[in-house]
């Protein structure tokens, strides 16, 4: 009997092989796919991260993880689209929000006044209180006042501790206890306007240096200005200065101390919210 010759193999590749090489292109596929999505989902988290760290914009609302009503971050790359828009406009919306609560309070401009100047005066309580301590650790409590208002907090020296009569020279002492005031002011009134005003009493002056006391009392005012520019790290621009000549009198011309008294220099520290 004569022996078989054996069969030539198929053309071609196996079968299987075929739907192994299919599988494996789809495989590939699905990998580029994810890893071109998880560059996405880097740069989008990366935004929601900074945004959520910012104040406007804390968390989602009611602790939700939807950036959408009822969808979730985890059901798909097509919420991340909008991610950018959403961030932002969930602060800005949080912000019109509030300030739309907290006007509605109010019937009118003069009742919202009233609360704004109730809240700064509040504040600038708070500040007088510890601007007196310090005063007090530094020893100056019986040679600096302290006063305040909605507007400022008000840091008051007598013109005898500060200048000789009829002169615009600061005395020694004088810039020992401007020293211990600058500091003060740079800890407590570097992100506020600061204006220093010169008083004087109602006894005409004249002499070769100043015609009267307006001038007097803004020589004297400009003296600390240039002090405090020259020994402290204030910004000039926030710093101003005026002499108010004996126009604002807190005490009696009539009498030796109420004179003693008009006869001063004033630094006012301006709440950040009011404008000068």
């Amino acid at each position: 009997m004569a022996k078989r010759k054996p069969e030539d193999p198929p053309a071609g590749s196996p079968a299987w092989m075929t739907t192994f090489s299919d599988l494996m292109n789809l495989l590939l596929c699905f990998f580029v796919m994810l890893f071109s999505m998880s560059s996405i989902d880097a740069t989008k988290y990366s935004e929601m991260a900074a945004a959520m760290s910012n104040s406007t914009f804390s968390i989602f609302n009611a602790g939700s993880t939807a950036i959408g009503e009822g969808i979730l971050i985890s059901n798909g790359v097509s919420q991340l689209n909008d991610l950018d828009e959403y961030i932002s406009n969930a602060g800005r919306n949080a912000d019109s929000e509030t300030d739309s609560d907290n006007y509605e309070k109010y019937d009118s401009a003069e009742a919202l006044e009233e609360a704004l100047n109730e809240k700064n005066l509040e504040s600038n309580e708070e500040l007088a209180e510890t601007v007196q301590e310090a005063l007090v650790e530094d020893s100056l409590a019986d040679q600096v006042s302290v006063s305040f208002t909605a507007q400022y907090v008000q840091l008051s020296m007598k013109g005898a501790l500060l200048f000789d009569s009829g002169s615009d020279s600061l005395k020694d002492q004088a810039k020992e206890v401007l020293d211990k005031v600058g500091v003060i002011l740079e800890r407590y009134g570097s992100n506020s306007t600061i204006e220093i005003e010169g008083h004087t009493d109602n006894v005409p002056i004249h002499s070769a240096r100043f015609a009267d006391n307006e001038e007097l009392s803004s020589a004297r005012a400009l003296s600390v200005f240039y002090y405090l520019t020259e020994t402290t790290s204030l910004d000039p621009s926030d710093l101003r200065h005026a002499g108010m000549g004996d126009r604002v009198p807190v005490a009696d011309n009539s009498t030796e101390e109420g004179r003693s008294k008009n006869r001063r220099v004033e630094i006012r520290i301006y709440n950040p919210s009011t404008t000068y």
